[in-house]
């Protein structure tokens, strides 16, 4: 087993989107802006076909997100971008909310393949309540947008 990266994807209420990176394959413009279509997709199925208005999309200042050709897909699927400081704990929810909660539950474990993971990994992120996926900074932002 080696290492794993996810792309996680999610909202106020549950995941939406769980990409896993093919081993040998970096995370550039192109790969990310497939993604970035995949998640409006998925954003269409969730609400039921409706034309999707007013999303509001946190990433961080990562070379893949920061490229021109991610910018014009991200004007293009019409997701409003907010700004991201360089070190913002407040406005960092996955560094800071969402994987210190998976790392406590996986800690400790041994998986035999990358499979395992995955599956004790999503089966965390499952098992959480909406409740878990809403907190402070969300509110704030929907306050000021």
């Amino acid at each position: 087993m080696g290492k794993v990266l996810a792309s996680i994807f999610w909202d106020q209420n549950s995941i939406l989107l769980i990409d896993y990176l093919p081993k040998g394959q970096t995370i550039n413009a192109e790969y990310y802006s497939f993604l970035l279509v995949q998640l409006k997709d998925t954003l269409k199925e969730k609400c039921c076909g409706k034309v999707i208005k007013g999303v509001l999309f946190l990433h961080d200042n990562a070379p893949a997100h920061r490229a021109l050709a991610t910018q014009k897909k991200l004007a293009y699927l019409r997701f409003q971008c907010l700004d991201h400081p360089p070190y913002p704990p407040d406005l960092a929810p996955s560094d800071y909310h969402l994987f210190p909660g998976l790392k406590k539950q996986l800690k400790g474990c041994h998986f035999s393949s990358d499979m395992e993971f995955i599956t004790a990994a999503e089966t965390w992120l499952d098992g959480q309540p909406s409740e878990f996926f809403f907190f402070e900074w969300l509110a704030k932002v929907r306050a000021k947008g």
